[in-house]
């Protein structure tokens, strides 16, 4: 069992969208503000650049695919680590979250690339929603944006044999606060058509996908009201959904930090993290990969955006391609081995 070690919790704050209260006129221009950010983090609201920047951005961040040979020499002689974001990577987007499966084919290509790696998936999904898509034992699954992580020790993962295995939940203790907002938000949101609140355990997620952009404002206000009475929360925003979290220096970064560390590769210089997610909340772990200096962050998007990653995959199906090349990679310089 691991334990969290102090330096996790620095006292840096995450940004996030204030939604505390203010004079009726504040309350206004705060809602016009959100719903401005509602439209911005819309995929349809992302308007394709010309030619020329999009080729340039092309330049910055190349397809993963294309550059494979270079990140393959990158790894030699390194033990590789893949952390995957779900939703947009693993699988596709989908109007219902309920039913965003992955197919058959990445299922076992993730499958194959854990038998030669140590695979996470980190998701701002509630980790059993998470394990219920996917069914794989043996990876390790981080929930709530990484604060819900479980998963085999380093030893288990070697030996096959059962232990404890890793388990850490830095925000318990918003557990009781988690489930009161997202009884309260159910409640609130009612009143508007195909708005959907999930309960991903250590963080919610108020979902407008299928909502009417003229109640996006509507929608907005009930959020507002009901996180005014809870300073201990805070709002950021996925691709068309609102997500609350608790306001502890914890996201996606962290958790990749945490795994590297419970895996015994945190100062491991012959270890090469590739991290593959799509949306926000994936540049925390782009990040973190840039500020080591060591690992390799791949965005999955068909526009050019503003990242941190140094390479790009199109779509699910361009994970699933770069990750059985990955297994057949290793399959190869494991069988040139043998023969030396």
């Amino acid at each position: 069992m691991f334990s969290s070690p102090s330096s996790w919790f620095r006292n840096k704050k995450l940004p996030r969208i204030e939604p505390g209260g203010g004079e009726e006129g504040e309350c206004v221009a705060k809602n016009h503000a959100w719903v401005d950010s509602m439209r911005d983090s819309s995929p349809t609201r992302v308007k394709f650049p010309g030619t020329g920047e999009h080729n340039s951005w092309n330049i910055h961040h190349p397809s993963a695919l294309k550059m494979f040979d270079l990140i393959t020499n990158a790894a030699k002689g390194k033990e590789i680590v893949i952390f995957l974001d779900y939703d947009g990577t693993l699988s596709p987007i989908v109007e219902d979250p309920d039913r965003a499966f992955m197919s058959s084919q990445m299922k076992e290509a993730v499958k194959e690339a854990a038998r030669y790696f140590p695979t996470a998936i980190i998701s701002g999904r509630s980790r059993d929603k998470v394990y219920d898509f996917v069914k794989l034992p043996g990876l390790y699954y981080a929930g709530s944006h990484g604060m819900d992580i479980r998963g085999p020790s380093k030893n288990q993962l070697k030996s096959k044999k059962d232990d404890e295995g890793v388990l850490f939940q830095p925000a318990s203790e918003f557990l009781p606060m988690i489930n009161e907002v997202y009884r309260t938000l159910l409640n609130r949101t009612k009143s508007i058509p195909d708005a959907k609140v999930e309960n991903n355990k250590f963080c919610l997620s108020v979902h407008y996908r299928n909502v009417d952009e003229k109640r996006w404002a509507a929608l907005a206000e009930q959020v507002r009201s009901v996180l005014s009475e809870y300073p201990k929360l805070k709002l950021t925003q996925g691709r068309k959904v609102l997500e609350i979290r608790p306001i502890i220096n914890w996201d996606k970064g962290k958790a990749l930090e945490y795994l590297l560390e419970s895996l015994g590769y945190a100062h491991d210089s012959n270890v090469l993290p590739i991290y593959i997610g799509d949306d926000r909340t994936d540049e925390d772990a782009f990040k973190v990969l840039r500020d080591r200096g060591r690992g390799i962050g791949i965005l999955v998007s068909k526009v050019a955006k503003e990242t941190r990653a140094s390479y790009s995959l199109q779509d699910p199906p361009e994970v699933m391609s770069f990750l059985m090349r990955l297994v057949e990679w290793k399959r190869q310089t494991s069988r040139a081995h043998h023969v030396l």
